[in-house]
């Protein structure tokens, strides 16, 4: 039975590589898991719900269940809801065509990174406890994030601006021009160390809210043009970049750029929340909920 369950575990990895090769910034995993199903379809084991858990069908878990072994082979990344391949993730696509090779070499991959813990054999419902909290715990990250973008989506894209400006605040940086609602003039924030803004550099930032759009090699070779030689960039935007863009930004060597994507703008907040006035808290009302984190 384990046998058959390597087989089956592999195909579903293998089918989530399949997805992922051509998409260089990843997929987010709600989709990812969507796109699979439709591509190596669910057996009619896999189409039951738990029986101590209704509504919850086995076959989204057993996908989660497969891909453990892949990012623990580090083939695999999910971060923040976004699964996307490694180099070495394609490579092994493409040199383990039979799903159980696949399957097997990211095991052994994966124990041999745990160190003096003996390989188990997957069985269907015998995923172990670790698997398990990998999994829920996965999805509650997904879902948090997805919560949080939806949030932001529909946020008025003067109010995404305030808090942005807000957490500059509560970071210690003083701003001193926040752009009136209106035309997109390329500059949306201007803050300096000082309070009076007589001392280097000056910190321009640029804005954008669309969670569902990501920026381009483009619109960052356009706001690197607005900064002067003494000035800091900050690009922020809800959607993330295309890797043109990321590769676009390292390779500025006379003018200084960070970009801000959801999950790093989330993650200021939450570490900067204790020096933010209670009305700004309020523009991204965040609770922390604990959950058992899987063991690595």
């Amino acid at each position: 039975m384990a046998e058959v369950w390597i087989r089956r575990y592999g195909e579903l990895s293998r089918g989530v590589f399949a997805i992922l090769m051509d998409k260089p910034d990843g997929l987010p995993a709600h989709q990812v898991l969507r796109d699979v199903e439709a591509r190596v379809r669910p057996i009619p084991f896999e189409q039951e719900n738990y029986p101590n858990r209704p509504g919850v069908r086995r076959y989204p878990k057993h996908v989660r269940f497969a891909s453990i072994s892949p990012v623990k082979a580090g083939w695999l990344v999910k971060d923040k809801g976004q699964w996307s391949l490694t180099d070495d993730g394609r490579a092994a696509y493409k040199s383990f065509t039979d799903p159980e090779a696949f399957q097997r070499e990211a095991d052994r991959l994966y124990h041999s990174w745990k160190k003096g813990q003996p390989q188990s054999e997957p069985s269907e419902e015998e995923a172990t406890p670790g698997d398990v909290a990998t999994a829920s715990f996965e999805e509650a990250d997904e879902a948090a994030a997805a919560d949080i973008s939806d949030y932001l989506a529909r946020m008025p894209p003067y109010e995404f601006q305030n808090l942005v400006a807000a957490l500059l605040k509560a970071m210690g940086y003083h701003v001193l021009w926040v752009a009136p609602p209106g035309p997109d003039r390329g500059i949306d924030l201007i803050a300096h160390n000082d309070p009076l803004g007589t001392s280097s550099p000056r910190i321009k930032v640029q804005v954008k809210r669309q969670a569902e759009t990501k920026i381009g090699r483009g619109e960052i070779s356009s706001f690197v043009g607005t900064l002067g030689s003494h000035d800091v960039g900050i690009y922020v935007s809800a959607g993330g970049f295309t890797a043109d863009a990321e590769r676009e930004a390292r390779s500025q060597e006379q003018r200084r750029l960070t970009l801000i994507d959801l999950g790093r703008l989330v993650e200021l907040w939450i570490e900067h929340s204790r020096k933010l006035d209670d009305a700004d808290r309020q523009l991204l009302p965040l609770k922390p909920i604990y959950f058992l984190s899987p063991r690595e």
